[in-house]
């Protein structure tokens, strides 16, 4: 059992938590396209180098190419991480996942590309696209006067007041830029909308004078609550009706601008307000689009859903209306210069880009006022509907700003790049060296059937796992992250690319024919769509089963998981037992940033419980089943094992880390105490419940919050003697 001997977590967890504060930079195949949650290639590297690359140890092993052979599959393959890691070290890989967003992510992944005519592809086509619609980006510069390119604009949502019609900006706040990254804030003028720039931030009590009508101005915002006071009338009124069939409107107040002459002299960045030359360029995009009915742009609704009924409450009914009209012009004439390449391979590229780049061009885009760059609409895992838009320039400036389409073409060719060349990066001391690891690469055959021979095939199914033909022995392991319930709504979020991508892909590939990826057969927790637990306890069961019975002898079934509840790991009990699997271990790895938006101050874990399974191993004998006698004993020994692991692999230990993995533990615990006499034949509702009967008694025993205050309480100064002497 090379896994749970040789896994080295405290190596592993320093090399992933460095890769989770840059990914696109440890693993730049990440820019291939977005998707959720994804965990760091660096655990998989090592998991996979652990299990079979016998006897050497993962420090030295982890540096170098490896040619190893077999089978590698996941169930539920979603960005893709276990398969590049497994097809990378010489596996042939099987994946599957009910989302088509994800099977294309990781076919364009695995694809073979010139990325040279993919470059060439690309600049011809923006080409074409700049002299179309460049004018539209275009702006005045306040120092020089000359033209300059627009990287932003930026919109705040109005209401008009039921008293007496006046429309109202409806500002959160008036800051527009942080003294961080700019020499000064910037903060908008609420009487007459002008920018202002100050060394300090003006409040509410401190304001101070507008530069242009003289007016207070502060940082403090009118809205409260969804409600606004009307600035003519002084009326207090709600802004969002309830069940609102249409999105408020928008009006631009601010532009980010890039001024090419003016910038080698200036400090800091180019705001203004619109002129009416701006106003004037918006107007051509509307009289522009409304010419051109026939681009290709989704008319599709937006279906009701646990996320997209946010949307829903803030009157966004069609995907087309969480565009404005001049990103609709501009999305659709670009898209329809892409559908023109002929070459398919190349084609298949651009689409892709234009999919990914979709998140950094929509009117649910923010203004980072710390950053100073447009916000994506997935920088968390949901549909936030603020009151202040960004909108991106389509094309970009080549080096200036994030989120255009040459920024993305950028980054796709350097993720197929490190396709084509893959690295790895050292910390020596305080520097980084790039180790490329020669002989190694990320690509694959396509087949249709189960891959075999020596060159590298994948085979790639973009429906249900268990319709997945799989022969009894024939996978030398499984290596997954599997949906955490309802953690993501992958398929409501992802059909925000998929509405678009369709228009150029279902000619040719069924899958993208459905009008939707939302499908009963996603395992994801969803009240919408009235799913529960009990389904997806039932759907986890039946594809832990169906590839289980497909492993050789002895070979492991491995998938990271965190919550911190016990309780939450109950579907996973019920399937690894459904699938005559026993827990041999569960070990810790880093798994998550910190600092990411949808972790920061939630108390949340950084970390995963790593479940290794294996065929159970009947007792002679008949043997009951049952517990350790110093279970709680046990429990804080192995607890306090991977506390030093984490510290000693760079992580502050946290409350929530501890609890997370003694969940995972509690949860180990349970699966041996059931896996000798377990009946998978029984109704669901008895195996959920002998499943939570076993968590509780685990639970009881281990007493999982007290444990973790307790190896807390006894590590935290160890912890702080090891930070000091790094």
């Amino acid at each position: 059992m090379s896994l749970e001997q040789d896994f080295d977590a405290a190596f592993a967890t320093r090399l992933a938590l460095r890769e989770k504060q840059i990914q696109q930079n440890y693993r730049p195949i990440i820019g291939v396209h977005k998707w959720f949650a994804r965990r760091p290639g660096t655990v998989f590297r090592a998991l996979l180098l652990a299990e079979y690359n016998g006897s050497e140890p993962l420090e030295s092993a982890f540096w170098k190419a490896h040619q190893l052979r077999g089978v590698v599959a996941d169930p539920f393959m979603g960005g893709g991480t276990p398969i590049y890691e497994a097809n990378r070290l010489g596996f042939h890989v099987v994946g599957t996942d009910v989302n088509p967003m994800a099977h294309w992510v990781v076919r364009q992944s695995l694809d073979r590309l010139d990325i040279d005519a993919f470059k060439t592809a690309a600049a011809e086509a923006i080409a074409v696209v700049e002299k179309q619609l460049g004018p539209l980006y275009s702006t005045k510069c306040l120092k020089c006067s000359q033209p300059a390119t627009a990287k932003y604009f930026l919109w705040v949502k109005t209401a008009d007041c039921p008293a007496c019609g006046t429309q109202n900006d409806l500002f959160p706040g008036y800051l527009v830029a942080e003294a961080e990254r700019h020499p000064k804030h910037v903060v908008v003028c609420g009487s007459c909308g002008a920018l202002n720039e100050y060394e300090s931030q003006p409040r509410r009590g401190h304001p101070q004078p507008c530069s242009d009508c003289s007016a207070p101005v502060t940082v403090d915002g009118r809205v409260h609550r969804q409600h606004v006071e009307c600035r003519a009338c002084s009326t207090s009124f709600r802004f969002l009706p309830k069940d609102p069939q249409q999105p408020l409107a928008h009006r631009m107040f601010g532009i980010e601008y890039h001024c090419a002459g003016c910038k080698p002299t200036h400090e800091g960045r180019f705001f203004k307000k619109p002129d009416a030359a701006d106003a004037a360029h918006f107007r051509s995009a509307e009289r522009k689009l409304a010419a051109a009915p026939d681009l290709p742009i989704p008319a599709d609704p937006i279906p009701a859903g646990d996320e997209s009924n946010r949307l829903h409450r803030w009157g966004y009914r069609q995907y087309r209306q969480m565009f404005n009209d001049r990103q609709l012009l501009g999305l659709g004439t670009l898209l329809a210069q892409l559908l023109r390449e002929p070459r398919a391979e190349l084609r298949h590229a651009l689409l892709t880009v234009f999919s990914d780049f979709l998140r950094y061009q929509n009117l649910l885009c923010r203004y980072d006022t710390y950053a100073l760059k447009c916000q994506d609409i997935f920088s968390v895992h949901g549909f936030p509907v603020g009151l202040v838009q960004c909108e991106n320039n389509l094309l970009g400036v080549e080096k200036i700003g994030s989120g255009s389409y040459r920024h993305f073409v950028a980054k796709y060719a350097r993720a197929k790049e490190y396709c084509r060349e893959p690295f790895e990066t050292m910390q020596s001391g305080k520097q980084k060296k790039i180790v490329p690891i020669h002989g190694e690469e990320i690509k694959a055959t396509f087949v249709d059937q189960f891959p075999k021979g020596k060159e590298r095939q994948a085979r790639l199914l973009a429906a249900p796992a268990v319709m997945m033909d799989l022969r009894p022995s024939s996978l030398d392991g499984v290596f997954t992250d599997p949906p955490y319930y309802d953690n993501v709504q992958y398929a409501e979020l992802m059909d925000f690319c998929f509405v678009w991508l369709r228009l150029g892909l279902r000619d040719e590939f069924p899958a993208f024919r459905r009008g939707s990826t939302r499908t009963n057969d996603e395992l994801t927790g969803n009240e919408t769509e009235g799913r529960g637990m009990d389904h997806f306890t039932e759907g986890l069961s039946a594809v832990f089963t169906h590839f289980a019975k497909a492993l050789k002898p002895g070979a492991p079934f491995v998938f990271t998981y965190h919550h911190n509840d016990p309780l939450a790991y109950l579907p996973l009990v019920v399937a690894i037992l459904d699938a005559g699997l026993d827990c041999t271990a569960t070990l810790p790895a880093a798994a998550e940033m910190s600092a990411s938006l949808h972790i920061a101050g939630t108390g949340s874990s950084v970390l995963d419980s790593v479940f290794v399974c294996r065929p159970v191993q009947k007792k002679k004998g008949g043997t009951q089943p049952s517990l350790p006698m110093h279970l709680a004993r046990e429990c804080e020994a192995v607890l306090r094992r991977d506390a030093v692991a984490m510290t000693s692999g760079g992580l502050t230990i946290s409350l929530g880390d501890l609890r997370c993995l003694t969940a995972g533990h509690v949860a180990r615990y349970a699966i041996n105490l059931l896996a000798p006499g377990w009946k998978g034949a029984s109704p669901l509702a008895e195996r959920m419940r002998l499943g939570t009967a076993a968590l509780d008694q685990v639970a009881k025993k281990v007493a999982p919050d007290a444990l973790a205050d307790r190896v807390l309480a006894a590590f935290e100064p160890l912890a702080r003697t090891a930070r000091a002497s790094r």
